[in-house]
């Protein structure tokens, strides 16, 4: 009996012992739409006072509502809320993992809603509900608040990506929305891709507007497209965003777009259609140029994919540069961050280059996923660092603007204020 236990023992430790095969980092596995409301998300809309978008999908042929109230102390809320039909996209299109992919999507945006104040909502279709969640709408006027920004999550989006944005939402739960500068996904059409995204956040979705702007990698070439490439399907299905961007661009529609919030212009620029389609280019700077002109709020932050300064030795983009910088310098925008070349550095530059005293836009390059680039020495730059995961969190009060980042076990990597009078 004990040598067979120390046969069985040994037979058990080189079983452990013995290499495991590495599981394909990219393995197509669908993920049917369910009866139940599924991959929920807030988004701002242009009135952030006053309205809130709701998103989710559930299986095809389903309706979309929306029940909504004035959330209480107490659970009396319930008792009579107000009831909105959401406005559903039942699809079928091609996805990487079926070429006739069904899916209802549903979308509504609430009006007429108080400022300052919580709402409770949940959404379904009559019979099954998902759980209330609650959510806050802006101020009127300027008020303290604080946002995220996130850089690309893109790759082991679920795995490895996900704690670095639960750990922004460890160190500020009180956020009022998160910015996402491109590159959510790796596969465009990837929807077990999309479903890692929706699943690393949850309810954090559902409760904190999520506002994001497009990488190249939620572009798919498109040869019928001015850009030579088009926004992939999900997009617009997924996300409710502001629908302000250059009036003559069709493809900018919920990719180029702004918002107020609480006495900043937060401006999503999509930098592949900048950088791709020569024939609307002049659009859209003229459309950005009358944002900046025509500005009422005393900070102005500019979010976008392609770095106008790269932080990568082997990376450029001189039209996104070319195209944005000017503006950027004439009109005194604070902050300008970005994505795509998966590292971290910032720094100040002006009209005249590089400033030692913060004089010029702040720009910051950050990467939030595990994908890792080489980082150069920047001459622009004065915080840099490579192989980190990484979450910012930007304190807006007043005549104050503080920058924290934060690398993905909370610790502190770097910070700057700056001051508006």
């Amino acid at each position: 009996m004990i040598i067979r236990k120390a046969l069985f023992a040994a037979a058990l430790l080189a079983t452990c012992a013995a290499p495991v095969a590495a599981q394909d980092a990219h393995t197509p596995v669908l993920a049917p739409a369910t009866a139940q409301p599924e991959r929920i998300v807030l988004n701002l809309t242009a009135d952030t006072a006053h309205e809130m978008a709701i998103t989710w999908r559930s299986a095809p042929g389903l309706a979309g509502l929306v029940q909504y109230a004035r959330a209480t102390p107490g659970p009396d809320f319930v008792k009579d809320p107000a009831t909105q039909a959401a406005i559903t996209d039942d699809a079928t299109f091609a996805v990487e993992e079926d070429p006739a992919f069904s899916a209802a999507y549903h979308s509504a945006v609430l009006t007429g809603l108080e400022p300052d104040t919580v709402y409770a909502y949940r959404v379904g279709d009559g019979t099954r509900w998902s759980e209330w969640f609650q959510f806050r709408t802006a101020a009127v006027e300027a008020r303290p608040f604080r946002f995220i920004y996130m850089g690309d999550m893109q790759n082991q989006v679920l795995s490895e990506a996900s704690r670095t944005l639960r750990m922004a939402f460890r160190t500020a739960g009180d956020a009022a929305f998160t910015i996402h500068a491109g590159d959510l996904i790796n596969h465009h059409d990837s929807d077990r891709e999309w479903g890692e995204w929706f699943a690393a956040g949850g309810f954090l979705y559902a409760q904190t507007p999520q506002m994001p702007t497009p990488g190249n990698h939620e572009y798919v070439k498109d040869q019928n497209a001015r850009a030579g490439s088009s926004i992939n399907g999900q997009w617009r299905r997924q996300f409710t965003l502001p629908e302000n961007g250059p009036s003559s661009v069709p493809e900018a529609l919920e990719t180029y777009w702004y918002t107020d919030y609480q006495g900043l212009r937060l401006i999503s620029i999509d930098a592949p259609q900048l950088d791709r389609n020569e024939a609307e280019r002049a659009a859209t700077v003229a459309w950005l140029d009358d944002l900046l002109s025509n500005n009422p709020n005393r900070w102005t932050v500019i979010f976008l994919h392609f770095p106008l300064f790269s932080s990568d030795p082997d990376r450029d983009n001189p039209k996104v540069r070319a195209a944005l910088k000017p503006l950027i310098d004439k009109y005194g925008v604070d902050l300008v961050l970005q994505g795509h070349d998966h590292g971290y550095a910032r720094g100040a530059i002006g009209p005249d280059g590089p400033s030692a005293d913060d004089a010029g836009a702040t720009y910051v390059v950050s990467v939030a996923g595990p994908k890792m680039y080489e980082v150069a020495d920047l001459a622009w730059a004065r915080r840099t660092a490579e192989r980190t995961q990484a979450y910012q969190i930007i304190d807006v009060a007043g005549t104050d603007l503080v920058y924290r980042a934060y690398d993905a076990t909370g610790e502190l990597l770097d910070s700057m204020q700056l001051q508006k009078p």
